[in-house]
């Protein structure tokens, strides 16, 4: 039995690193992707674009700026508090 209960330990635990993983990926892609549509705006704002032909690209970064607060808001809401 107990060798049962250590699969299924085992299996679990690599489940959540694998999981963790994944989590950790997302979170450099969200923190990422602002950075990435600032450079853009710099070098279209540095090549000749006006401000009108950049909206689309402000939009975009205040709305993944949302969205990634919307997502950390959720998991701290759901996250338990850590036993003393």
């Amino acid at each position: 039995m107990s060798t049962d209960v250590n699969s299924a330990i085992a299996e679990l635990t690599a489940d959540v690193t694998a999981e963790t993983t994944v989590d950790q990926s997302v979170v450099t892609l969200i923190n990422g992707i602002p950075a990435l549509i600032a450079a853009a705006v710099a070098a279209a704002t540095a090549a000749g674009a006006t401000p009108a032909q950049l909206a689309a690209f402000d939009a975009l970064s205040a709305t993944m700026t949302a969205n990634a607060a919307t997502l950390s808001a959720a998991v701290a809401a759901n996250t338990p508090a850590a036993k003393p």
